[in-house]
C-alpha cells in the first residue's frame, strides 16, 4: 500500500481539473457538496469505501441542532445560543470558542437546508440526551445512521455532485507555497489517480482506527475496543504533521460506555437516562450514569474485567425496544433476563447482598450516592446486557478557524486547504468527559457547512 505523504511539485501531472475536491463522503462531505451545489460550485467527493458510509453509517444519526424551523413548529424553545451554553457546560468552558457558536448557528441553516433537498427529519421525543436543556436530537424516520447516510447521498448526487466511490486518497499534492494543487488517490487495483483543484475540504476521518496514534494520544483508550468505521485512521492527522499544520485537542473524542459483548453492538444510553443504572462484577454501582455515555466508557473500563452490566426492567425495555440498534443487539442475543434478584446476581455472578444494596439506592426522589435522583425504582422481572467501554471517534485534529481554513504552526491559515468533521478538532475541549451527545454529527453538518461556505467564497474570487 502507497504510504500518506505529501507531494511538493511546482506543478501537478496532467489530471482533470474540479473547482473543490472533498475528501470523504460521509455526512461532513456529503454536507459540504450540497451547500457548494446550490452555490453552483462543482465538486467532487473522494470516497474510499464502495459506497459512502464512514463514522455516520455506525451511529444513531441524532443531530443537535437549535432553532431549526422543525423545532420552531413543534413549539420547542431552543436558540444556537443555547445550544453553545449547553457545549461549554459539559466541556467546563474547555471547548473551542471561536467555533462553537458558528457551528451551533451553522448546524441548524443545513437541517433547515436539508429539508429543503427532501430530507425527512423528526425530533426525538420522550428524553433528554444528557447536557441538552430541551429536545434538540433531530433523525430521519428510521432512527439511524445508515438511513440519514442515504438520505444524504441521495440528495448530494441530486443537486449534481459527483462521488468518487473506491477512491482512496494517499497523497496531497502542494506547491513551495503549501498551496493545494490536487490530490492522488488509490484505486482497488493499487494503482494512483491523480485530480487537481482549486480547493481542497478534507472531511475524511479522525484517528480512533489507528492504534499506534491512539497508543500515543490516548494511552488511556488504548485496550479499548475501537467502535469506529475503518476509514478512521488518521490520514488527516499525518497529512497536517509533514505540512506544518498546527494540530488541536488531541486528547478529545468520543466514548461509549454501553457497547455490548461480545455480540459488538451499540446499546442506546436512553435507557440509562430514563431509569437503569450499571452494575460492575462485583455487584456494585460505580458512577452517576446520567452525566454521559462518553466518560462512561473510562469509567467502565476501570471496572473488574472492563465490563459491567447494564439493568434495567419491563418498562424500560418496551422504550428500549423503539431504538433499531437495541433490537439488533436483542436479535444477536445480548438481552439476558431474571425473574428477581437473586437470579439477577447468578447472572451478573455478584453477591446478591451486593446487587440488593446497590438496587436499594435506586429510590424516587432521594439522590443516591453519586447524587442521581431517580423517577422510580426498578421492578422485577429484570433485564441485563453484559457492556465494554469503546472508543467511537476522535474530537481532535487539525486546528481551523471559525471558517474551517486550516492553519499553520504560526496562526496563519493554509491558501486554499480548509477542514471539518473528523479532520479537525471538534468542539469537545481536550478530554473525553468534554463530549456533548451529538458533538460529532454537530461537526460533520456544522462543519461541513462552513467549510463549503468558504469554499464557495474561494472559487468566486
Amino acid at each position: 500500500m502507497n504510504p500518506l505523504r505529501i507531494r511538493r511539485a511546482g506543478q501537478m501531472p496532467a489530471s482533470p481539473q474540479v473547482q473543490v475536491a472533498i475528501v470523504g463522503a460521509g455526512a461532513c462531505g456529503l454536507t459540504a457538496a450540497i451547500r457548494l451545489r446550490d452555490a453552483g460550485v462543482e465538486c467532487v467527493l473522494l470516497e474510499r469505501d464502495a459506497i459512502p458510509s464512514g463514522s455516520t453509517a455506525l451511529s444513531s444519526g441524532f443531530i443537535p441542532a437549535a432553532g431549526t424551523r422543525l423545532q420552531q413548529s413543534l413549539g420547542i424553545d431552543d436558540s444556537p445560543t443555547a445550544f453553545a451554553q449547553d457545549i461549554q457546560a459539559k466541556a467546563h468552558g474547555n471547548a473551542a470558542a471561536h467555533l462553537v457558536g458558528p457551528y451551533t448557528q451553522a448546524v441548524a441553516q443545513a437541517v433547515d437546508a436539508l429539508e429543503r433537498h427532501g430530507l425527512v427529519f423528526e425530533v426525538l421525543d420522550g428524553f433528554l440526551y444528557p447536557g441538552h436543556r430541551v429536545r434538540r436530537m433531530h433523525a430521519v424516520p428510521e432512527h439511524t445512521g445508515a438511513a440519514l447516510m442515504v438520505q444524504l447521498e441521495r440528495a448530494a448526487t441530486t443537486a449534481g455532485a459527483d462521488i468518487l466511490c473506491s477512491a482512496l486518497v494517499r497523497e496531497l499534492w502542494v506547491d513551495a507555497n503549501d498551496r493545494v494543487l490536487g490530490l492522488g488517490y488509490q484505486r482497488p487495483d493499487n494503482s494512483i489517480e491523480t485530480l487537481a483543484c482549486d480547493t481542497l475540504v478534507l472531511a475524511c476521518n479522525g484517528f480512533g482506527g489507528n492504534p499506534q496514534m491512539v497508543h500515543e494520544l490516548l494511552p488511556q483508550m488504548r485496550e479499548a475496543i475501537f467502535a469506529g468505521h475503518a476509514g478512521n485512521d488518521g490520514s488527516a492527522v499525518a497529512w497536517g504533521r509533514q505540512l506544518g499544520a498546527r494540530l488541536a485537542d488531541l486528547g478529545g473524542y468520543q466514548g461509549h460506555g454501553s457497547w455490548a459483548v461480545p455480540q459488538g453492538a451499540l446499546i442506546s444510553w436512553a435507557v440509562m437516562m430514563q431509569g437503569a443504572v450499571q452494575i460492575n462484577a462485583d455487584g456494585a454501582r460505580f458512577h452517576d450514569e446520567t452525566q454521559g455515555y462518553s466518560e462512561a466508557a473510562v469509567h467502565v473500563l476501570a471496572q473488574p474485567g472492563g465490563i459491567a452490566w447494564n439493568v434495567f426492567d419491563a418498562p424500560l425495555l418496551e422504550m428500549a425496544r423503539g431504538f433499531p440498534d437495541f433490537n439488533q443487539a436483542e436479535q444477536a442475543g445480548a438481552l439476558k433476563s431474571a425473574p428477581d434478584q437473586a437470579a439477577l446476581a447468578r447472572l451478573i455472578g455478584c453477591d446478591a447482598a451486593a446487587l440488593h444494596t446497590a438496587l436499594a439506592e435506586v429510590r424516587p426522589g432521594l439522590p443516591d450516592g453519586f447524587g442521581r435522583v431517580f423517577k422510580r425504582a426498578l421492578a422485577a422481572p429484570y433485564y441485563a446486557v453484559k457492556v465494554t467501554g469503546a472508543l467511537f471517534h476522535t474530537q481532535g485534529g487539525l486546528d481551523i478557524d471559525a471558517h474551517c481554513h486550516v492553519l499553520k504552526h504560526d496562526g496563519t491559515p493554509f491558501a486554499n486547504l480548509l477542514a471539518a468533521g473528523g479532520a479537525a478538532r471538534g468542539v469537545s475541549g481536550n478530554a473525553v468527559w468534554g463530549y456533548l451527545s451529538g458533538n460529532g454529527l454537530l461537526s460533520a453538518l456544522g462543519g461541513g457547512w462552513i467549510a463549503a461556505g468558504s469554499a464557495a467564497a474561494m472559487t468566486a474570487r
